[in-house]
């Protein structure tokens, strides 16, 4: 975007020139990009202004005088507009331009964001108090707050009555097992003396035929050794017979 200041360069006119003056120098001082279109040189210039100039901005006489600015094709007034606006910090605004960030235009236009933003917010909350306010019927407000009190006892009650009926349970099992009990401890007593008899025979029949091995492992040892004897007193023989036979 383009901002567009008209002049007449050859004004005879003071007024004029200060004017046109003022309006330059502030926009160098905010380093606003713009550019000088001199109507007095340049007759294209002054029949482009003359007509882009809205008619109901115009002078009675319908000859709009310098300095005129414009953003691109767009209107943005004339010297008496421009100084009002720089009176009001309101410069950008004018001209159709983003104020920069920390400028005293920009503090400005938060300003008014955050009181937009705050009446909103009041206009908000003043319809949720009005609904707060509407009275609701006490049947209607406690009608399922009653129902869900109804759900919840009856489900109490459901639980209540399956506890009973497995505490009776369990009572009726544990009395039949201790009668079980009592009938088959004797029973089992003597299943027991019976077994660990048996096992006792088992134990000294293991031990006597452990002895009887023992026996029999001795008495062939025994023999082993006699027939070893007998069959070296035989090859003791047999040498000294040998040995005479060879001496005679």
């Amino acid at each position: 975007m383009v901002i567009k200041v008209f002049l007449a360069s050859s004004s005879g006119s003071t007024a004029i020139k200060k004017k046109q003056q003022d309006v330059v120098g502030f926009l160098e001082a905010l380093k606003v990009d713009y550019t000088q279109l001199d109507i007095a040189c340049n007759e294209e210039n002054r029949m482009w202004m003359r007509q882009n100039v809205p008619e109901d901005r115009k002078p009675t006489n319908g000859i709009p005088l310098p300095p005129q600015i414009f953003n691109e094709a767009s209107y943005c007034g004339d010297y008496d507009t421009f100084f009002d606006a720089k009176e009001d910090n309101s410069v950008y605004a004018f001209l159709g331009l983003p104020p920069p960030p920390g400028s005293k235009e920009a503090e400005k236009a938060d300003k008014a964001d955050i009181v937009e933003n705050g009446t909103h917010a009041e206009e908000t909350n003043t319809v949720g108090k009005l609904d707060d306010l509407i009275e609701v019927p006490v049947e209607e407000r406690n009608g399922n707050t009653h129902r869900e009190e109804e759900k919840l006892q009856q489900a109490a009650d459901e639980e209540e009555e399956a506890q009973d009926g497995e505490e009776e349970e369990i009572t009726e099992g544990e009395t039949a097992d201790k009668e079980t009990a009592g009938d088959e401890t004797p029973m089992e007593e003597e299943e027991a003396v019976e077994e660990a008899d048996e096992a006792h025979a088992e134990e000294e029949e293991g031990q006597e035929e452990e002895d009887l091995q023992s026996e029999e492992e001795e008495e062939l040892l025994q023999l082993e050794e006699e027939e070893e004897a007998e069959v070296q007193e035989d090859e003791e023989e047999d040498l000294e017979e040998t040995q005479e036979e060879e001496a005679e």
